[in-house]
């Protein structure tokens, strides 16, 4: 029987079936990063996430178009302008870039599109007249707020009402607002802030709207996922939904609603305004991608995850078991004269390698069935492992239950490969569990990595002499951050060289690596 992709909805309240809006094309919205500070850990949960959603829709067999803002128009730019004094707008790029780039090094793959609030004002300014047109909108003194009451289904989203908003409590107090619960779509210019012009005068988005306009733009309404966290569910999601179907006259904005818990630090939610965060570069000049990525992903998206160093410390320890299982397949296979499976990369690759029809699932055991005719243990360990690994995602992408399918493959691995039981007699056990772990690991997960090392030999690699030149300076300078205690970037070293292919061993005469082959 073929199972379908369950996901739990915030709208409904439960877990629904997953069908897109579409056909095969799968669309997607996160609410992006309000860019006025250093980028942390925290931050790197959401991305982290949704790479794996879009991975695994794409391993599915999905076409999937991602949309990630960039909040650049805030009052928390702002103030951060205000304190350095530069351009508002120079202030978010800057952290902007700062973002991207750390994303890379996370291997988060691009969104499709990173639309500015900055760059969308004239779409900001069309919905709000259009809110306005309708009656849902009203101006005043140069603003404009959103009439909460006339939307009927305004509270559907967060289950509240607005009989249950006071005054003052979760709403800003304005004497121009019409309800307490209204909510600002255009704020009135104020001396030193960047303002543009408009039907109203000269002033500057609401936050809510700002998201509103740019999904709309780029997804149309009735779209496949909107992304975001917990507390972004009232009021922020809640009001996008009202602006949105307010001004297109139809529902759903969005088909279904998925919102992940925080990063804790000591037990309290990750947040820059409480300046409670572990800056992202941080945490990767202690620890290789694969592995931040582990600690991420080994929680479901609903629930906390709470960082500290020595988490981080065994998520790199479990990181280097995985990886070693990889190389101990791929040796086993250059031993045995076959060539190993390509490898899938960073990218979800796996609709070009394993062709399906959108939408239906793949073979429980990939690629591996021709292997298991033979009666391979491993293969039937690596067709359970993908089983598994499938039925975890297709449950709400329950990534901590897939890790542990292919850690389950991993330990079985090693045994059997320690028992010398397949080195000379099953290469196709062995390429069916290479398979499934670079397929499942590095393609979909991004935990592990895809396996090509450095050719000493080929385009550009420089000769062997070259390459070994290169280990050795790599080693003197990895002793060298051990004797001053650097143990950080020492290890660093250290995970990087074993991600290439190498075993890395320290002695009392210092480090010793080779390569694996």
């Amino acid at each position: 029987m073929e199972m379908s992709i369950r996901v739990h909805n915030t709208l409904s309240g439960r877990k629904e079936d997953f069908v897109p809006a579409d056909g095969s094309r799968v669309r997607i919205y996160v609410c992006g990063v309000t860019p006025y500070s250093t980028t942390h850990i925290g931050h790197a949960r959401p991305s982290v996430f949704w790479d794996v959603v879009r991975r695994y829709l794409e391993y599915r067999g999905y076409r999937v178009f991602l949309v990630q803002n960039f909040t650049d128009v805030d009052d928390k730019v702002i103030a951060k302008a205000q304190t350095t004094g530069e351009d508002p707008l120079a202030v978010a790029r800057a952290y902007s870039h700062e973002y991207l780039e750390l994303m890379d090094r996370l291997g988060v793959q691009r969104a499709d599109v990173y639309p500015r609030v900055s760059d969308h004002i004239e779409d900001v300014v069309r919905v709000v007249e259009g809110l306005v047109d309708r009656g849902a909108a009203y101006a005043r003194d140069g603003n404009v707020f959103f009439d909460v009451t006339s939307f009927p289904g305004y509270g559907k989203l967060s289950r509240r009402t607005p009989d249950d908003l006071r005054a003052g409590a979760r709403v800003e107090v304005d004497e121009a607002k019409k309800n307490p619960a209204d909510f600002a779509l255009w704020k009135r210019a104020k001396p030193g802030e960047p303002a543009w012009p408009s039907p109203w005068g000269p002033g500057r988005p609401g936050w809510h709207i700002e998201c509103t306009a740019m999904a709309l733009k780029y997804l149309g309404d009735g779209f496949d996922f909107h992304g975001g966290g917990t507390e972004l569910v009232f009021p922020h999601h809640e009001n996008e939904i009202a602006q949105a179907e307010a001004y297109t006259g139809r529902a759903p904005f969005c088909r279904n609603w998925l919102h992940h818990e925080m990063v804790n630090l000591r037990g309290e939610k990750m947040s820059k305004s409480l300046e409670n965060f572990v800056p992202l570069r941080e945490v990767l000049e202690r620890a290789p991608a694969p592995a931040v990525r582990l600690l991420l992903l080994g929680a479901h998206y609903r629930k906390p995850v709470d960082f500290d160093f020595e988490l981080l410390e065994e998520n790199k320890r479990a990181w280097r078991r995985l990886s070693e299982a990889a190389g101990r397949l791929r040796e086993t296979l250059r031993e045995s004269g076959e060539a190993r499976p390509a490898a899938t990369g960073s990218g979800p690759s796996a609709a070009e390698l394993r062709p399906s029809a959108a939408g239906l699932r793949p073979s429980a055991a990939g690629s591996a069935p021709a292997a298991a005719a033979t009666g391979s243990s491993l293969a039937a360990a690596a067709a359970e492992a993908r089983r598994r690994f499938e039925a975890a995602m297709d449950d709400d992408f329950n990534t901590a239950e897939a890790l542990a399918a292919l850690f389950d493959l991993a330990r079985r691995v090693n045994a059997e490969l320690a028992a010398g039981a397949v080195e000379s007699s099953d290469p196709g056990g062995v390429r069916a569990a290479l398979e499934a772990m670079e397929e499942l690991g590095a393609g979909v997960l991004g935990v592990l990595d895809a396996g090509e090392q450095v050719d000493a030999t080929g385009p550009g690699g420089g000769g062997a002499a070259e390459v070994d030149g290169l280990l050795r300076l790599l080693v003197e300078v990895r002793d060298r951050l051990r004797a001053e205690k650097n143990y950080g970037l020492a290890d660093h070293i250290r995970d990087s060289l074993i991600a290439l292919g190498y075993e890395v061993q320290d002695g009392p005469g210092g480090t010793a690596a080779r390569r694996r082959d």
